[in-house]
């Protein structure tokens, strides 16, 4: 029997819309291309639900959680078709020296906790079941850092919408209602130049953000830099803002001198996210990027999506034709500033939902 969410009428997601954490872990892995590893994989999904209660049972008031989200290229050797309406390799942004790169990937376990053992904890009986399946791409712990700011000094996440307004930007509704419940994940891993930034003055580096450092106050419009971070990442589309859900993360190793933002960011269509990408990248008119690009560099890149419990309940029991072949990234160099077309053609998903 399908689970469904009754204030909504789609299929129960997984937490995506879970309140922030102190801890967390990004776990991406890549599975073995054989059918034995699928199997497992498949077999994994069903058990995950259960395997997260046994975990969380040790501390309930942690606050366990665990979003599992798959890419494109595994998408059809594990579930077969259909499969959901947007899910593609990740798109790709270069112009000069910015790059967001594209990187392995095929599964993304976001793990998070009031605690770093508890998320460690679900990460090691996860990696138990799956381990010899798969090999790990990337195994990042993330932590919240003063104020809930990012290490570079500015508070991450003042714009996440709340309530009914992040369910509208974070879950897949009837547009396709295949895999309603479900939501796109993009993740991306920035590495800092600490020593550059901290050269700046605290004015200089407001102007980068288009925030105030000490308040969080968002820069009037008259001072702000077109180029600011927080101008770029602004998307509207019939004079309506679109949203996505983020729960970036700080990471880093002193010792290394590394210090870096884990990106993470939910949304119905990952339109609006990779549009963010291309301002901040070639940028909002091409030219005009989003200056923190010189004193951050992302070294990761994925898209993936991550379906309603319902189907990870259920996914056992798939059993999907021949792998289909996937196509490659998609790099998006500096585009020409005339023609292209910069609707999203979102704007008839909002208010589809039976409220």
């Amino acid at each position: 029997m399908t689970v469904v969410n009754e204030a909504d009428q789609v299929p129960l997601p997984q937490p995506v819309l879970g309140p922030l954490t102190r801890a967390a872990i990004f776990l991406v892995v890549t599975v073995k291309p054989d059918p034995e590893s699928y199997a497992t994989l498949r077999s994994f999904c069903g058990d995950l639900a259960g395997l997260i209660r046994a975990v969380e049972f040790r501390d309930i008031e942690a606050g366990l959680t665990c979003i599992a989200a798959f890419g494109s290229e595994v998408w059809n050797p594990l579930f077969g078709n259909p499969r959901p309406a947007e899910l593609h390799p990740f798109r790709e942004f270069r112009s000069g020296n910015r790059h967001a790169v594209a990187t392995p990937g095929d599964v993304l376990f976001h793990i998070r906790a009031g605690r770093m053992d508890i998320c460690f904890e679900l990460a090691t009986q996860i990696m138990e079941r799956i381990g010899d399946a798969v090999s790990v791409a990337d195994e990042t712990q993330g932590f919240r850092y003063f104020e809930d700011r990012d290490l570079i000094g500015f508070v991450d996440g003042t714009e996440n919408p709340r309530g009914t307004v992040a369910l509208d930007a974070a879950i897949v509704g009837e547009e396709d209602a295949t895999f309603a419940g479900g939501s796109y994940v993009l993740v991306q891993k920035y590495l800092h130049d600490m020593k550059a930034w901290n050269a700046l003055s605290t004015e200089a580096q407001e102007r980068v953000i288009g925030r105030k450092k000490l308040t969080d106050i968002e820069l009037d419009d008259s001072v702000k830099p077109s180029n600011a971070h927080s101008a770029l990442t602004v998307i509207e589309e019939n004079g309506k803002e679109l949203k996505i859900l983020r729960d970036n993360m700080p990471f880093g190793q002193p010792g290394r001198g590394e210090f870096g933002t884990y990106f993470i960011g939910y949304c119905r269509t990952p339109r609006i996210t990779e549009l963010m990408l291309e301002n901040m990248f070639i940028g909002r008119p091409p030219g005009n990027y989003d200056r923190l690009l010189d004193f951050s560099r992302a070294i990761t890149g994925g898209l993936f999506f991550a379906p309603s419990a319902a189907f990870l309940d259920g996914a056992a029991d798939t059993q999907p034709a021949a792998a289909i072949n996937s196509t490659p990234a998609v790099v998006a160099d500096q585009p020409s500033s005339s023609g292209r077309d910069t609707s999203l053609g979102i704007g008839s998903l909002r208010g589809e939902r039976n409220e």
